[in-house]
């Protein structure tokens, strides 16, 4: 590959941060509570991991599990969070929220893109349950500071997805397709290859970093496992 393949590890706390850091990870994904498949963490965490470690760190935006952005009050209390957040020292982010008939919801994207200004941020698995894929990469194709999916091309993971993401890293570049893959949900090291071959160039680990499984800290030498696969 021409250049090197960046691994974004989920981290929980300091611990977990340091941890990913040591094995090779490029970046991290800040959340808490895996239990609701990741909410957005405490600033004091967000302030406490951006001190430990000197990689990027994108910290999440999910206030409740699920896709859903809730109501205006729920967005409006997430805008605040995203404020306290940047206090604290954050300076990229995950979201992503889909509307009752599984559309993006523009309204939330669109107040929550305002408040990061100025930073990078990754739209996250739930264009795994959209609709119409194409269509809402269509619809936030222009969305300033979105530079990522996170994406398993299928909601049911990798596996069924595999498919899906070859043909949109065939399509990187087009309208709707400037942002970096970043593949995550139930990716397995087996998967690597064929998606490094497709021109992939971006992998996200949750489990795979855990040997103890979710209630275990990130392991260094797995995610060293993951590096050395990926290529240094």
């Amino acid at each position: 590959m021409s250049k090197r393949a960046v691994l974004e590890v989920i981290a929980l706390d300091v611990e977990d941060a340091v941890a990913a850091r040591a094995g090779g990870a490029d970046r991290l994904e800040l959340v808490t509570d895996m239990a609701a498949d990741g909410l957005t963490p405490s600033a004091a965490t967000v302030a406490a991991v951006r001190a430990a470690v000197d990689i990027d760190v994108r910290v999440m935006l999910r206030l409740a599990d699920g896709f859903a952005a809730g109501s205006a009050e729920d967005v409006a209390r997430l805008v605040r969070v995203a404020g306290e957040l940047r206090e604290a020292g954050a300076d990229q982010f995950v979201l992503g929220f889909l509307d009752a008939d599984g559309d993006v919801d523009l309204a939330a994207v669109e107040r929550l893109a305002a408040v990061l200004e100025g930073c990078r941020w990754t739209f996250h698995r739930a264009i795994d349950r959209a609709a119409d894929r194409a269509a809402l990469r269509k619809r936030l194709a222009d969305f300033p500071g979105l530079d990522t999916y996170l994406t398993a091309g299928a909601a049911g993971g990798v596996d069924e997805g595999r498919d899906v993401l070859v043909a949109e890293a065939r399509r990187q570049g087009e309208p709707g397709y400037e942002q970096q893959l970043l593949v995550g949900g139930g990716l397995r090291l087996d998967h690597v290859p064929r998606l490094l071959d497709a021109g992939i160039d971006g992998f996200h680990i949750g489990g795979a970093a855990r040997p103890s499984g979710w209630d275990g800290p990130v392991s260094a030498e797995a995610v060293a496992q993951w590096r050395a696969v990926l290529g240094a």
